[in-house]
């Protein structure tokens, strides 16, 4: 099946097979950042945005993005690096694989939600799995993320 979507921003074209997995397609585009670390939609590795919200593309069929905008951290740079440096303060990053996934459902609810709390946020990061940490580090993270966002906007 020949599909037309936008990967970051970029207009491409490709050939899937049926079944094709969007996070096989992703990764066959060089989005590297995409990983799957479960197959079974547990860890939140994979995830990258479709339309602008989260999405697990380990369990998307890659047909589903025809017509689509897909965002992957590497269409996000700007912003991933600025929250990198609140995640490495906070030492939310030992060993970095589970980062990009959390990475796009931080960015993602910055996006979403104005001033979340911690209620908030354990929910929406409910997904990501990280092995390093106990999350402490990264609520944090993200709380200070927030706060510096909200200050920018309302000085």
């Amino acid at each position: 099946m020949d599909i037309t979507y936008w990967l970051n921003g970029i207009q491409r074209r490709s050939t899937v097979e049926e079944g094709m997995m969007l996070f096989d397609l992703l990764r066959e585009q060089g989005c590297y950042s995409v990983k799957c670390g479960c197959e079974t939609t547990n860890c939140g590795l994979c995830t990258v945005w479709l339309e602008e919200r989260p999405v697990l593309s380990c369990a998307v069929l890659a047909a589903r993005i025809d017509g689509k905008h897909v965002t992957t951290l590497e269409g996000l740079q700007p912003e991933a690096l600025e929250f990198a440096q609140y995640m490495g303060r906070e030492g939310a990053d030992q060993c970095g694989f589970c980062n990009p996934g959390f990475v796009m459902n931080v960015l993602a609810m910055a996006r979403e939600l104005d001033n979340p709390d911690e209620e908030d946020i354990k929910e929406y990061l409910s997904g990501n799995l990280c092995r390093c940490t106990g999350y402490a580090s990264h609520m944090r993270a993200i709380q200070a993320y927030m706060q510096d966002k909200r200050k920018a906007v309302c000085p």
